[in-house]
């Protein structure tokens, strides 16, 4: 008789962990409280314009064929994948740097910068790719049950970058500030301080600069859809509108879930939601961590989000774009350290339909814009609407151009939705930050130690943030799910 699974959520982690067991075999019905999949990965449709509301950065392609390639399929067959070039833009106050789809577009721009800081970016990079392939076949692969998962011939020798950090990696090779600020961009991803993030974790440069920036034709939200489609061939069932109200537990296992006063068995129970949500659906005695627990966590930004349709093309833009014309170091503070509403924040602007004409209206522009901010932060109106005017004086200011005349509409979305939406803790948009006390063995498990037979999966626990780790988590906890069976 088949073994079977209920899962909670419906994001990158829980759809892979699910394609894994139905694979396998099992019975999988997924339950989302949303109406569409996706969890942080959703979509908004409007006016003929598509925004992707969570990731929107493509990285790391080669974890996404592998996915795909567990199941005999590629990308290709449900989405097309294409290359950016240029990758993104850098506006700093007094330059635009143009990241290039190739190493030598790249070098050739550090060049411009700074004569003679190719031959260390090269170093650099070549150093960051040795850690790229230990992180992707060797650490990010363990289910970080234990301390000794860390340890191999390959970890060891690298040993001394998870005690220095990534910042004074960087500065140590470059002295030119926007040189620095481009480096240390990628791990912002990570959810952490380039000051407090491990300097083994530079494998992001190369995943930023060695494997490029992709865009799935039709935005992220496809991937998510190719997903989907995957796990219903699979015979996974999904159930949208479908929000978790218990987990239950009988003899100190957990035996199903309680979904509009319905209880639905199953062997084996899974949540891919927020961490901390999952376990509020135990009774007190059968959580693992405590409210200090969550506490004294880092915990990577939440973020202040404008969906805007434009009735024009815009100027001077790229489908990617960083806004670093204020002080780096202080917004990271205001993020981290004393965090509060910041001062001047950094940005991103992206803008899909510069690169793919299916994401907006003839001459028109699909753009969102992102603030990151502190999580738990007071949450008004107002203070979007402040928030909105300062990015939009420089934006304009940057890109030499008067556009809010051209806003045909504008949604917003911030802490409190990410509370509402997705149950997040805090309203944080990307999980639990890695730093080096939140790493592997040191995240939250992902076999409870409470409740025999239950799970979780996603940016809180192994490996972290980021869409290429969840589909990651989404595979380990599957393989530990099938092995205690």
């Amino acid at each position: 008789m088949k073994k079977s699974c209920v899962v909670i959520g419906s994001g990158f982690s829980s759809l892979s962990a699910a394609c894994y067991l139905a694979k396998n075999g099992w019975n999988v019905s997924i339950f989302e409280k949303n109406e569409s999949v996706g969890g942080r990965a959703s979509q908004f449709v409007k006016d003929g314009f598509t925004f992707d509301m969570g990731p929107s950065w493509y990285w790391m392609p080669d974890i996404f064929d592998k996915f795909f390639a567990d199941f005999n399929k590629q990308t290709s067959d449900y989405y097309q994948l294409d290359k950016l070039s240029p990758a993104y833009k850098i506006f700093f106050s007094d330059d635009v740097i143009t990241i290039g789809d190739s190493m030598s577009k790249i070098c050739d721009e550090f060049e411009r910068i700074e004569p003679g800081s190719s031959k260390a970016l090269k170093k650099f990079i070549d150093k960051a790719q040795e850690n790229y392939d230990i992180a992707i076949n060797k650490v990010v692969l363990r289910p970080g049950l234990s301390p000794l998962e860390l340890v191999t011939k390959e970890t060891m020798l690298k040993i001394d970058q998870f005690f220095k950090t990534i910042s004074s990696q960087v500065r140590k090779s470059f002295k030119n500030p926007k040189l620095v600020s481009t480096l240390e961009f990628p791990v912002l991803f990570l959810g952490a301080k380039p000051s407090n993030t491990p300097s083994f974790y530079n494998f992001m440069n190369f995943a930023d600069f060695g494997l490029g920036t992709w865009h799935p034709k039709g935005g992220m939200y496809e991937v998510i859809k190719a997903m989907k489609n995957l796990a219903e061939e699979l015979g996974v069932i999904i159930n949208t509108n479908a929000t978790v109200e218990q987990i239950q537990v009988t003899n100190g296992k957990a035996t199903g879930i309680i979904c509009k006063g319905k209880v639905h068995h199953a062997d084996k129970v899974l949540s891919g939601a927020d961490y901390q949500h999952s376990e509020s659906l135990l009774e007190d005695k059968y959580q693992q961590y405590s409210k200090t627990y969550w506490e004294k966590k880092v915990f990577a930004p939440s973020s202040l989000l404008f969906y805007i349709g434009f009735n024009t093309k815009l100027k001077n833009v790229e489908h990617h774009n960083l806004f670093f014309d204020t002080d780096f170091e202080l917004h990271a503070k205001e993020i981290y350290d004393k965090p509060q509403w910041p001062t001047n924040p950094l940005f991103y602007a992206n803008f899909p339909s510069v690169t793919d004409g299916s994401m907006a209206p003839k001459g028109c522009e699909t753009g969102f814009f992102l603030v990151p901010i502190a999580t738990d932060l007071e949450d008004t109106e107002a203070l979007r609407n402040q928030y909105f005017d300062l990015i939009m004086d420089r934006f304009e200011k940057r890109t030499g151009q008067d556009i809010r005349n051209n806003i045909i509409f504008k949604k917003t979305f911030c802490v409190n939705d990410f509370i509402d939406r997705y149950n997040s803790y805090k309203g944080n948009a990307y999980g639990m930050a890695n730093t080096l006390t939140q790493t592997a063995f040191l995240r939250p498990n992902l076999r409870s130690k409470k409740v025999g037979d239950l799970y979780f999966t996603g940016q809180l626990t192994v490996p972290g943030p980021g869409v290429p780790p969840a589909l990651i988590s989404g595979k380990l906890v599957s393989e530990l799910i099938i092995k205690d069976n």
